[in-house]
């Protein structure tokens, strides 16, 4: 299985569970990890054949942004969700950082992984 991964991709949403949190938006950090047997595209030399990242950074942004999640690990759900059902991806590693929340800190978050890796 080969892996390609999109890396701190910075999207605004709205999160958080406290009632001010639920008035403003917010910066959540995605780094993705996706199993994906990417032969065929070594091969052909053909995207269709593989994971487009750039697709996959477009549908991010657009369903994240359109989010209203209380906790980051509802949102990671959700995304594992999408990109396993739009993106047809078997295996995927996701870390969910949300910058600033606790003093001291540089970022709260949670690391998932869904699926079989193959």
């Amino acid at each position: 299985m080969d892996i390609i991964f999109i890396e701190a991709l910075n999207i605004e949403t709205t999160i958080g569970v406290y009632a001010w949190e639920r008035q403003i938006r917010q910066h959540v950090i995605l780094d993705l990890e996706l199993g994906a047997d990417a032969r065929k595209v070594y091969e052909t030399g053909e995207l269709r054949y593989g994971v487009d990242y750039m697709a996959v950074s477009t549908r991010l942004r657009e369903f994240v942004g359109g989010q209203s999640c209380e906790l980051v690990e509802t949102l990671a759900e959700r995304i594992a969700e999408l990109l396993r059902t739009e993106f047809s991806i078997g295996w995927l590693r996701l870390r969910v950082s949300k910058p600033g929340a606790v003093p001291g800190a540089r970022a709260v978050g949670v690391l998932i992984e869904r699926g079989v890796r193959g």
